[in-house]
């Protein structure tokens, strides 16, 4: 049982109405930094949006080609695109007069900036939508498999010693 000055102590670490003590860290819910990092850890706000595990195709140089369910929400005309991830901005433009509406070729400074593999996913909420511009906020998922984990999959099944075994 603690003294009375220990467990207001205690009381007084785990209330926190608008900043949080985490340890010795404090986290300002207004800072800079958290907004920037708003981007990170999000959740949709209702608005349209479109998803998709990347595979090698997504990731050409030539584009990216945006599905029919959200295509039909937007211009059917080029128009300018911004990407929104992680406190950054990338431009490019919208091909919405084509068969295939799609992201145009600038979508491959997106991959590289962002460091996309195949197997990453990406959820582009569109945030805003004119005639003249479309806004998407983008949330990436990465699929990558921990290393420790990875050589544990890629050693199974290879001798008697590592059997793959199926329950």
């Amino acid at each position: 049982m603690l003294d009375n000055s220990k467990q207001d102590a205690v009381q007084k670490k785990t209330q926190a109405p608008e900043h949080e003590e985490i340890g010795s860290a404090r986290f300002d819910s207004s800072s800079k930094a958290a907004k920037a990092d708003e981007d990170e850890i999000c959740y949709l706000s209702g608005k349209p949006y479109f998803d998709l595990v990347l595979s090698k195709s997504h990731l050409l140089p030539n584009g990216l080609f945006v599905p029919v369910t959200i295509s039909n929400m937007l211009p059917r005309t080029t128009v300018p695109v911004v990407l929104r991830h992680g406190g950054k901005t990338w431009n490019m433009s919208y091909v919405g007069n084509v068969v295939r509406r799609r992201f145009d070729s600038q979508w491959k400074t997106f991959v590289a900036d962002n460091n996309l593999k195949v197997g990453d996913g990406c959820v582009f909420e569109l945030m805003e939508s004119s005639g003249t511009n479309l806004v998407f906020k983008v949330i990436i998922a990465r699929g990558d498999i921990p290393p420790q984990l990875q050589e544990l999959i890629d050693s199974r099944g290879k001798s008697d010693e590592a059997p793959i075994v199926l329950d």
